[in-house]
């Protein structure tokens, strides 16, 4: 039987505030944590059994999504969703521009992405039924 629960990815961003805008207005995420009071620089967002924690080290400390160092490494984070076309429906009323629309891919995943503020690329989806 396995212990583990859960893992919440970690993000280095430019704007906290504008990071945590974009997940809260655009996929629709709460604010769980966002702190220190006097000059923010950490967040937890999270929508269901999902976590994402943003951090602003410094200015010159820039985010690195993984498709910036190489093609092939397409997503900086897998979100396992139940129904990925209700969700995708869903993003699309709300204006969320997709990074990659609703498809099956050659992974064999049903899903979609989006890229959050920072360029993060944020697969939505599902192995295929």
């Amino acid at each position: 039987m396995s212990n583990l629960n859960y893992i919440f990815p970690s993000f280095i961003v430019s704007k906290i505030k504008d990071s945590v805008l974009f997940y809260v207005d655009q996929l629709g995420f709460e604010v769980r944590y966002f702190g220190p009071e006097d000059d923010p620089f950490f967040a937890m967002v999270g929508r269901d059994d999902i976590s994402i924690m943003l951090k602003a080290i410094a200015e010159d400390i820039k985010p690195i999504p993984n498709h910036t160092r190489h093609e092939w490494a397409r997503l900086d984070a897998f979100i396992s969703v139940a129904d990925p076309d209700a969700l995708f429906e869903e993003y699309n009323s709300r204006g969320v521009t997709f990074h990659q629309p609703l498809r099956d891919d050659n992974d064999g995943l049903r899903g979609f992405e989006v890229a959050d503020a920072d360029g993060y690329i944020l697969f939505f989806g599902r192995p295929k039924a």
